[in-house]
């Protein structure tokens, strides 16, 4: 009986190195697609990744010539990736997210529980609404909410946003239309935000009815903390100047008392964290007469 032959996957034809020059970092990226031309939809995924965080674009259209693929497998895919917190979908595509860009101590961080920073994100998101003014602190969840808030908000009439983080700055600029209020002062690079007395001095001018501030730690006794001064500062004046308060954190940092006092939670009337928060330190807040969020 002979032998019985393998199939054979039929696909385009390898991709040829461009003359002159090229980004030999893309090429290489294309030409390992092609390799992969007959392959599963986790794979296309893992690779539409790793394009993206070089090119930092990309189209539907581009992909499905790319992939072979319908568009409505691409935008499954990007809407997938967007959830993993590995892009933005925009009109036509999708961009890379702006903490994807990051590097040094900010990006370790954002590296952290991203999956509850990003459900964090989503549930503090709800919270705001149409004609509201909003300050965004910086940290990493911060920048959570600024992403997942509604597509309804995201124009020039619908809310004005203030802040002194520049991942949340690259996030609403993403946008097609934004009113945003960037504050001035002296730039931190390990914490991607600018402090000090101009910021300070900014803050003074303004008033809002929601501030969403982050932290390294949250204790019922000293409240919430950061390891900077300076980080401290502007989270202490943001919540002086707002309405209402919402802390964004996940449950690692709950228990956990940091080196510098950002405020007291008799300052806070919001705790939106993750599910892994221990029940008695969520129950300790919430008999301060503080609304706790399990995102």
């Amino acid at each position: 009986m002979p032998p019985r032959e393998r199939p054979v996957a039929v696909g385009p034809a390898a991709p040829l190195k461009p003359a002159g020059s090229v980004d030999y970092a893309v090429w290489r990226t294309i030409a390992e697609v092609w390799r992969l031309s007959v392959t599963t939809a986790k794979a296309r995924r893992d690779l539409i990744a790793r394009m993206i965080e070089e090119r930092e674009s990309l189209s539907v259209a581009e992909l499905m010539a790319q992939f072979h693929v319908t568009d409505t497998s691409i935008r499954h895919d990007l809407t997938l990736l967007e959830e993993r917190g590995k892009l933005r979908r925009v009109h036509g595509g999708a961009v890379s997210r702006p903490t994807a860009r990051m590097n040094g101590l900010f990006a370790r961080r954002a590296s952290e529980n991203p999956a509850q920073k990003r459900r964090i994100g989503l549930a503090a998101a709800g919270l705001v609404r149409a004609g509201n003014v909003v300050f965004f602190d910086s940290g990493s969840t911060v920048v959570e909410v600024a992403a997942h808030l509604p597509r309804a908000l995201r124009s020039l009439q619908s809310i004005t946003m203030v802040t002194h983080s520049l991942p949340v700055i690259q996030e609403v600029g993403s946008w097609e239309q934004s009113h945003l209020i960037c504050l001035g002062g002296l730039y931190l690079p390990d914490y991607q935000a600018v402090v000090g007395p101009v910021t300070l001095a900014d803050l003074r001018e303004l008033s809002a009815d929601i501030a969403f501030l982050g932290c390294d730690g949250l204790t019922v006794e000293g409240g919430l903390s950061t390891p900077h001064m300076l980080i401290a500062e502007v989270g202490a004046a943001m919540a002086a100047r707002a309405r209402r308060v919402v802390v964004v954190a996940d449950s690692t940092k709950l228990g956990r008392a940091g080196f510098t006092p950002i405020v007291g939670l008799d300052a806070v009337n919001v705790l939106v964290t993750d599910h892994d928060a221990h029940p008695d330190q969520t129950a300790r807040v919430r008999d301060l007469g503080i609304e706790v969020v399990l995102a």
